[in-house]
């Protein structure tokens, strides 16, 4: 096994430098990422920045989420870290994105569903986390809800 995965890797290692690169443009096809020690994405800890406002006066300010292993100001952070594994896992197999934003094009009811907005940035699953959640209208109110307990219910 371990004199396939060599060969192969010489053969890929000479496939890329056989090609001759144009003037000024970097020697590879692509850029090869930096490893900082850890073998995956998935073994990198999430750390996320979960701000949240309008949503009321014992859930509104900023908490930090840590998993893996689990940390930071958060108020539910063990069950926010959970509800991340179960969408890592949804990911996985469906291909959707939670932190996506509603399409341009996606019909969507027309309600309300309170002033409650958040922001959250940080790292998921080894990649870059910026979304904004807001409860505006039906789409928007199913997304927030995805994300709880990561956001708070602001269900009454």
């Amino acid at each position: 096994m371990l004199r396939r995965i060599v060969l192969t890797a010489t053969a890929s290692a000479a496939a890329l430098f056989a090609a001759v690169p144009v003037a000024g443009a970097s020697p590879l096809p692509f850029p090869l990422p930096l490893l900082s020690g850890a073998d995956s994405a998935e073994e990198l800890p999430d750390h996320l920045t979960v701000a949240v406002s309008a949503a009321g006066a014992r859930t509104d300010g900023t908490y930090e989420l840590e998993c893996g292993p689990t940390g930071g100001t958060h108020p539910v952070a063990q069950a926010a870290c959970d509800r991340l594994d179960e969408l890592a896992r949804e990911r996985q197999e469906s291909g959707k994105d939670p932190f996506a934003p509603v399409a341009e094009d996606q019909m969507c009811t027309q309600q309300m569903g309170g002033p409650a907005t958040a922001h959250i940035t940080g790292t998921w699953q080894g990649r870059r986390v910026d979304a904004t959640f807001s409860r505006t209208n039906g789409c928007e109110i199913s997304r927030w809800q995805t994300m709880e307990p990561i956001l708070p219910n602001t269900r009454s």
